[in-house]
């Protein structure tokens, strides 16, 4: 491995002894994901990474459903726009550390505005960020909280088409019980739906929604 690979994998010895912070070199991520090519190229399949960093998982994992949005909708420029978003709001991050968490969400952000060639002050950009600041959390995946010892809430998004998006929050910690509790011959096993019920369910949204969420803020 060259000086330079080994620079890029790891920002400082300090944060390797304090955080464990190693990178995954991006030959390893295309190889991982090869594993799961259909998943991981499919626009709708919901992916997290626990540890996100800078985002050199979620970075190839976008790049290959907007690949797969740009083959699908080559000539529809409004499904095309929505479907991008759409896969954003599919690819999701936990990062304990606070720069890694916004370098991952300007990566991402970045990589969304160039497939659909616009501008940071564009509403789709702004949209973009929307998403980005839910979906990208600074936390901890072990213990499950915030920094302030709250739970992950993660947003889940659906797009129910015609530009309207639908936002349900669930707890990352209840849902990562729920294969267990709807697992089969369990006693609650009937029950998900009302065990597993969102948190907070959001009126539907447009773009321009979203886009004044960022304005606001």
């Amino acid at each position: 491995m060259s000086a330079s690979e080994t620079e890029r994998l790891v920002k400082s010895k300090q944060r390797v002894a304090d955080h464990g912070e190693v990178f995954t070199p991006s030959w390893m991520v295309e190889d991982m994901l090869d594993l799961v090519q259909e998943e991981s190229e499919r626009i709708d399949s919901r992916v997290l990474e626990p540890a996100c960093g800078s985002g050199n998982f979620l970075v190839p994992v976008l790049t290959r459903k907007l690949l797969t949005v740009a083959a699908k909708h080559g000539k529809s420029d409004f499904e095309k726009r929505h479907d991008a978003l759409f896969a954003l709001m599919c690819t999701y991050g936990i990062e304990l550390l606070p720069d890694n968490a916004a370098e991952c969400r300007t990566n991402l952000a970045a990589l969304f505005n160039a497939f659909l060639g616009i501008d940071q002050d564009d509403d789709w950009a702004r949209a973009a960020r929307a998403v980005l600041e839910v979906n990208i959390v600074q936390g901890d995946a072990l213990t499950m909280t915030t920094p302030s010892g709250g739970p992950i809430t993660f947003a889940e998004w659906g797009y129910l088409g015609k530009g309207k998006f639908q936002r349900r929050d669930f707890r990352y910690d209840e849902l990562t019980q729920r294969s267990a509790w709807e697992a089969e011959g369990s006693l609650f096993a009937d029950l998900g739906a009302d065990l597993f019920a969102p948190q907070t369910t959001y009126p539907t949204m447009t773009v321009a929604d979203l886009a004044g969420q960022v304005n606001a803020a």
